[in-house]
């Protein structure tokens, strides 16, 4: 839902909010934010809110530290586990891209203290179902949770990894994409805690167990029509090395790739889960490409943005790409 500056306050003064929380990343797209009163949301939207962010990755610079949080009307959100008182370059020149996730996540057990351990939540394995599957109920309620928000997922399911999870999202324009990407971090976080449990996103959790990877889905329109997926998959795989700094930007991202099912060479195919970039079989309107190398330390507005400069290289340029790879490359040598 679209709201506007005014809306936004006369929700807040109809509903007696008593906290706004402004949210942000910073460039690892780790989530920041900071809590103001009512009566500053109006020098919020005029001006904006002054912050000190020298300590903020990608901010870190002593003389010129100070930057302003505007807050975007269209994202406001009611977090629903709080007490209930108290895109311009490509829509240029005529393309629409929309995208959508697939977080991966682990929840391991809490100790006495409320303290999250390194012992995952459940054993189950891929798509198990209960009771071996201990995550189903939470990750029901995160669901929920995200629906009240106005967040919709498609499923959720127990991934590989003892204690790993996955919830996959919609398609949407990539801000939205991005916003709802990030709201969902923070909602996996409070939803697993009250639960007794602490999620980790972490490209790595544990070395002999999958990484947590964060698939994005895209597809691009040309108007209302569908445009072909090989000119914005070979923009892609032509940048996708020096995009790849921005996708994994940890350490740890690079004990994922190459293995237990992480890519690690740059290909593509349809339908084939060990490339790069895969063509799930789907027709029509719901065809779209799966770039699988990204972690959930990514920061999505980078992502998305990354990708659709490159697929639109690929479109003006009419690029092709290289053969498709229908080999296992998990076992290839």
């Amino acid at each position: 839902m679209k709201y506007t500056s005014q809306e936004v306050k006369q929700f807040v003064e109809e509903e007696d909010v008593k906290f706004i929380r402004l949210a942000f990343s910073d460039i690892f797209g780790k989530s920041k934010n900071i809590s103001i009163m009512p009566t500053e949301l109006d020098r919020a939207f005029s001006e904006g809110i002054a912050i000190d962010a020298w300590a903020v990755a990608g901010f870190e610079n002593f003389s010129t530290s100070d930057i302003f949080l505007h807050p975007d009307p269209g994202t406001l959100a009611i977090l629903p586990w709080r007490p209930e008182h108290g895109r311009v370059e490509a829509a240029r020149e005529g393309y629409t891209f929309q995208f959508g996730t697939e977080q991966e996540f682990y929840l391991f057990r809490n100790d006495s203290e409320g303290e999250s351990t390194r012992i995952p939540y459940d054993n189950a394995g891929y798509m198990d179902v209960g009771p071996a599957d201990r995550g189903e109920n939470i990750r029901r309620e995160i669901c929920m949770t995200l629906e009240e928000m106005g967040i919709y997922p498609e499923s959720s399911h127990h991934e590989e990894g003892r204690g790993q999870n996955e919830i996959d999202f919609r398609y949407c324009e990539a801000l939205k994409s991005a916003d709802d990407a990030m709201t969902f971090r923070n909602v996996v976080y409070a939803i697993a805690d009250r639960n007794g449990a602490g999620a980790d996103f972490s490209p790595k959790p544990m070395q002999d167990q999958p990484g947590n990877g964060m698939h994005i889905n895209f597809s691009v329109k040309a108007g209302d029509s569908e445009t072909g997926l090989e000119p914005v998959i070979a923009g892609i795989l032509a940048h996708i090395s020096d995009m790849t700094l921005f996708l994994n930007p940890l350490q740890e991202s690079y004990r994922r790739l190459g293995t237990l099912m992480a890519p690690g060479y740059i290909s593509w195919s349809r339908e084939n889960r060990s490339t790069l970039i895969r063509v799930p079989a789907a027709f029509g309107k719901y065809e779209r490409g799966e770039l699988r190398s990204p972690d959930t330390m990514a920061n999505p507005y980078l992502a998305f943005g990354l990708l659709i400069y490159a697929g639109l290289e690929g479109l003006r340029q009419g690029l092709v790409p290289p053969p498709a790879v229908n080999i296992n490359l998990f076992r290839a040598d």
